[in-house]
């Protein structure tokens, strides 16, 4: 048997070997592909994965898979288990995006690396309109919000009362992680309260004898006295020219507040008679609280005020949502009498 032989059969052993080694390779490395790496994501888009706070690895496993987030739930389970997900829970909100693998699945899962989600809230008068509404877009639900806000013990060494807590929330969209707490929603409404009032907001505020909490107060009779944005610096200004001189602000939104009563289209006399710190026709200065969150054009409509001398405005009669302004109570008088005839042709007597 010469060499050259020996070199061929050697060659051929060799060929032989190393296919069977890559068969077997393959034979292991297909199934780990599927399971791993290939796409199991069922959408065309993305899905967003809900994970509560306390969650069991079957609770996950079973909510994921019955929701048809996945192409193949069982290469998901697999590679949970391969990947020790069930001693890695992380509650919160996922982003799962089209053509992510179990393996990308998992890392996110496990890792705890939230898509924060956005929470928006607008046109809130109470703590239960806030928690309400917050409590649909967060893990926390609207009772834990509710029972935070309520106490004002949670917020006492911040300086605000039961009744001026809702001058920290500034209509708006935020970013949050789903899971957030009733506490920490609150500290971050804090913390975007105390960003919104840089030094030279405080001053101007200062500048008119108010508060930061003080303008959230104005600020909110303001938003709900006025249908155009354009006139809110006129109106404040009729406000704080009726607090320069103490007369009482005779604000008919404070009533409907005192009354808890929003859906008043007419504010008649026998309301206020009304017992409450809110009833600004019987008590001069501001009411202990806001009558509603203060928007961001409220806030600045107050801090810059319009400067003139009227002490009065009345809604115009042809329901275009703008007002008269007056100098003088006789003038006022006549343009609110104007008022009350179109709401009596109307018939709207209440």
């Amino acid at each position: 048997m010469n060499l050259l032989f020996l070199q061929k059969i050697m060659k051929r052993v060799v060929f032989i070997i190393s296919s069977a080694i890559l068969l077997a390779l393959l034979a292991v490395a297909v199934p780990a592909w599927v399971i791993l790496l290939k796409p199991n994501v069922k959408s065309n888009s993305s899905v967003r994965l809900y994970i509560h706070t306390g969650s069991e690895y079957k609770e996950v496993i079973d909510s994921l898979t019955t929701k048809g987030v996945f192409l193949n739930s069982k290469s998901f389970l697999l590679a949970s288990r391969f990947k020790h997900y069930e001693t890695h829970i992380r509650p919160g909100s996922y982003v799962l995006k089209r053509g992510m693998g179990n393996n990308a699945i998992i890392n996110i899962l496990r890792s705890g690396r939230q898509t924060p989600v956005k929470v928006t809230f607008n046109n809130v008068r109470t703590i239960s309109d806030l928690a309400a509404k917050v409590g649909r877009q967060i893990e926390a639900d609207s009772a834990q919000i509710y029972v935070f806000l309520s106490n004002p013990l949670n917020y006492k060494d911040d300086g605000f009362t039961r009744e001026n807590i809702m001058s920290v929330f500034i209509p708006d969209t935020y970013e949050f992680y789903w899971n957030i707490t009733a506490e920490n929603f609150y500290r971050r409404m804090l913390r975007e309260f105390n960003s919104y009032w840089t030094p030279a907001k405080v001053e101007k505020a200062k500048e008119l004898n108010l508060t930061p909490v003080d303008v959230s107060i104005l600020a909110s009779i303001v938003d709900d006295e006025v249908v155009k944005n354009e006139e809110k610096p006129r109106i404040a200004g009729v406000y704080l020219n009726r607090l320069r001189i103490g007369m009482p602000l005779q604000s008919c939104p404070t009533i409907k507040f005192a009354l808890n009563d929003f859906s008043i289209r007419r504010v008649l006399d026998e309301y206020l008679t009304v017992d409450s710190p809110y009833n600004t026709y019987k008590h001069t200065g501001l009411p202990p609280g806001p009558v509603r969150c203060a928007s961001k054009s409220g806030l600045y409509a107050v801090l810059n005020a319009e400067k003139h001398d009227y002490l009065y405005f009345a809604a115009k009669s042809d329901f275009s949502g703008t007002h008269y302004f007056s100098r003088t109570l006789a003038e006022h008088n006549m343009h609110a009498a104007e008022y009350h005839k179109e709401l009596n042709k109307k018939k709207i007597y209440k």
